[in-house]
């Protein structure tokens, strides 16, 4: 890739970005002089602020090819200026992104809200002396920020571009880790469970591409759901792990896992500390979870019974006595 751009790539956007003279101004009176000032204009000599008005025009297909035409326009295309430009012009769209990880490389298939609702779908092997994704990335779990996607396996960590297509190496959590909960706080992932040996809690930078641990678990959770409102990490269901002497479960690597853990563990990220933890009602196995909008739903099961509860996690709202709310109760059979 070069470091410097010229205006053979990208005519098209160039012409876009700058009139025609031959359209807009009259020819010079004075032929010798015009020709001792003559210059060309390309799109390298842009200053970035209007580079980045260019960037923020071009269609969703040709970015993968934007961002390999040089250095400087790659370094543009992962600013945070250019994400707001192009949302600010409704050129970032709703997406569903799902991964499947094999031992050959990794699939990535995509449907945007509004695209006639079809499924583009794209591999990235994997690279020539590996073990594969499949070893690395198995139990793996996902979080966001902004275009970037990072799939969180039990000893490595990648970046997918959501833009490009691209996939980053990145660094692995500090302890080893399956089935554990992650969630994203003001632009950090956060990571706890999953792990016999520790309850630590952590947290991953992107800038610096480091984990660090900032705290310790009130409890240690296996098969444990992430989730984030409002500042306030959530730590949801999953098994006791080494919590008591009685209806132990036995676990791999000689961990003790013990009844279901319904009830939810709460760290606020800028006091450094965890709240009260929350009982889920109804107890049983927290099935699923996730937030919106300010609250946060969770899908429990129960022997034959499914509950569907929402906790009002907004900070600011009205507390009222019952902050969880039931959807529905239904029997299988």
């Amino acid at each position: 890739m070069s470091d410097s751009c010229h205006s053979r790539h990208f005519s098209w956007l160039m012409k876009s970005c700058f009139p025609n003279p031959q359209h807009h101004h009259p020819q010079p009176l004075h032929r010798s002089i015009s020709r001792h000032h003559h210059h060309h204009t390309t799109i390298s000599s842009l200053p970035d602020d209007l580079l980045l008005e260019c960037l923020s025009r071009v269609s969703s297909s040709s970015l993968p090819s934007v961002s390999l035409v040089c250095r400087r326009w790659s370094r543009l295309l992962s600013s945070s200026a250019l994400y707001d430009l192009r949302r600010r012009n409704a050129s970032i769209y709703h997406t569903v992104f799902v991964f499947s990880v094999t031992d050959s490389g990794l699939f990535a298939a995509t449907l945007r809200f509004g695209d006639a609702y079809s499924w583009r779908t794209s591999f990235i092997p994997a690279g020539d002396g590996g073990e594969g994704f499949r070893g690395p990335l198995s139990h793996s779990r996902i979080s966001a920020i902004g275009r970037g996607i990072y799939i969180i396996g039990r000893r490595e960590m990648v970046r997918y571009d959501a833009w490009t297509g691209a996939l980053t190496a990145k660094a692995g959590m500090v302890f080893p880790r399956k089935k554990f909960a992650a969630a994203m706080v003001a632009g950090r992932i956060y990571v706890a469970g999953g792990a016999a040996r520790t309850s630590a809690l952590e947290e991953y930078d992107p800038v610096s591409d480091k984990w660090s641990v900032v705290a310790e678990a009130p409890r240690r959770r296996y098969g444990c759901i992430g989730a984030a409102v409002d500042g306030v990490v959530y730590v949801i269901g999953g098994l006791k792990i080494g919590a008591s002497e009685s209806e132990v479960v036995p676990l791999a690597a000689g961990a003790e896992a013990h009844v279901y853990a319904s009830s939810m563990d709460l760290y606020d990220v800028e006091a450094r500390g965890w709240l009260r933890s929350r009982a889920v009602p109804s107890g049983g196995c927290v099935v699923a979870a996730c937030a919106a909008a300010g609250f946060v739903y969770v899908l429990t099961s129960h022997a034959v019974e499914l509950s569907f509860w929402r906790f009002d996690a907004r900070r600011k709202a009205t507390r009222k006595s019952l902050l969880f709310k039931p959807y529905f109760v239904s029997s299988c059979y």
